[in-house]
């Protein structure tokens, strides 16, 4: 039997609030929050004197590329840097190799979970114009939704048979994740791009290619898709002002149909930031405006965004610095998401309460995920704590992706993760991560 763990003196941020707490750690759940707690010999005792206590992140796309695609990334690697970055839950997209497209692979998916994940895992069930057997036998107290690319040249997995589009968004009964560019306006755009530039296309056309009408066209689609069917819609990776269009900023619940997500890289960079980093922000959908990114982070203190999340997309270096037609889109996030979300909180855009609210509750109420995403007592002990004073800066030396490379690189951070607890284990102890530690399977209620 491993030893209860009182966590001492923490500013407790949780459920819009703050204050100095007592967290006491048994098994695998929180115990009890108090005041002040006493404790026995047999109760270790972390001082957390300064440091806040949040609950663990709960990220809703992220891209490991186990199987098939293991020279960028795997499931060990990239939870081991998530949980250094205060993720405790991920959930896995479903474009590897092979395409997560029947439920036997999907079932291939979560073994592989269990033997390397080291946070809690779920994984997307795929979704193409073929498969729309295999996708209805979805069971979503366990599976925590469909994806969809609904735009976006992967495989086959683009979907753009509307039939299909009908059927699934008629027929699943658990949530539908969406990625949202019109390819046909994506194709116009670059074939436009290749008429200008040859083969030579600057990075910097990236969100002319990818544009905010492309986006909208996408989500305009799925929106007018999921209220002609009463469809549980999550549109992933909000990238353009207009598309806030599409949302209502009715409180974010189970019962919310429609709901939306920003990831950090619209909310830190801009399209000014491609003359510098390149190929190291080419992400799809594309970084865009400043006014993109500002109207993106006012959206955080209203319910017009939902979610918080990274889409983590590990390429090697190698790849990333290939021409722009041939360079693949997508960069790693999950370890520098929440000190680039609290560095937000030091220059006054959002609060730690919003990246809470965004990053733990929301994620936990709208995937229905039990027992997560709060600090409550019975509550799987899913916690982060974080010191809001002690500098460090991205360098190749700190960097734990399997690629190697970060588009913080040079960036320094207030704030430092400094524990990670998850299911009641210290899985992240000031920079040393526990190797053998894994996640359990996320569970999901949906009443």
């Amino acid at each position: 039997m491993s030893k209860d763990v009182l966590i001492k003196n923490a500013t407790v941020i949780n459920e819009g609030h703050r204050a100095e707490k007592d967290v006491l750690i048994s098994g695998e759940r929180i115990s009890r929050i108090d005041s002040d707690i006493s404790t026995d010999t047999n109760t270790e005792v972390l001082d957390a004197k300064g440091l806040l206590l949040l609950p663990g992140l709960i990220d809703d796309q992220v891209h490991f590329r186990q199987p098939g695609l293991t020279h960028k990334a795997d499931i060990a690697t990239e939870s081991a840097a998530a949980v250094a970055g205060g993720i405790t839950s991920f959930m896995e997209m479903p474009n590897t190799i092979p395409q997560t497209l029947t439920q036997d692979l999907l079932d291939e998916k979560y073994a592989l979970g269990a033997e390397h994940a080291r946070a809690n895992y779920s994984f997307f069930m795929g979704v193409s114009n073929e498969n729309i057997e295999e996708v209805l036998k979805t069971d979503f107290n366990k599976v925590c939704g469909l994806k969809i690319f609904m735009g976006s040249s992967t495989g086959d997995m683009l979907v753009d048979d509307r039939e299909v589009l009908e059927t699934i968004f008629s027929k699943a009964r658990g949530l539908i994740a969406v990625h949202c560019e019109d390819e046909a306006t994506v194709r116009k755009n670059t074939e436009t791009a290749k008429a200008r530039f040859g083969e030579d296309i600057p990075m910097a056309q990236h969100p002319v290619i990818r544009d905010a009408e492309a986006c909208y066209r996408s989500s305009s689609l799925a929106v007018s898709l999921a209220k002609k069917h009463g469809a549980r819609l999550h549109i992933l990776h909000i990238s353009t002002a207009k598309e806030l269009e599409l949302f209502s900023s009715e409180p974010t619940t189970k019962k919310k149909r429609i709901t939306a997500e920003a990831c950090v890289h619209h909310l830190w960079f801009s399209e000014e930031d491609y003359a510098t980093k390149g190929s190291h922000i080419k992400w799809n959908p594309a970084v865009k405006k400043r006014s993109d990114r500002d109207a993106l982070r006012k959206a955080l203190s209203t319910d017009l965004i939902d979610v918080l999340a990274t889409d983590h997309a590990p390429h090697t270096k190698e790849e990333k610095s290939n021409s722009y037609l041939t360079c693949p889109s997508g960069g790693p996030l999950v370890q520098h998401a929440l000190p680039a979300w609290l560095e937000l909180t030091a220059q006054g855009v959002i609060d730690v309460e919003t990246i809470v609210r965004k990053g733990c509750h929301m994620p936990a109420e709208i995937f229905g995920i039990k027992e997560r995403g709060y600090i409550r007592e019975g509550y799987y002990a899913d916690l982060v704590l974080v010191d809001p004073d002690s500098p460090w800066t991205v360098s190749t030396d700190n960097i734990l992706y399997k690629c190697g490379w970060s588009p913080f690189e040079g960036t320094t951070f207030r704030h430092a993760v400094k524990h990670t607890f998850i299911n009641g284990h210290h899985v992240y102890d000031q920079g040393r991560l526990d190797q053998s530690f894994r996640g359990m399977r996320l569970e999901f209620s949906h009443e």
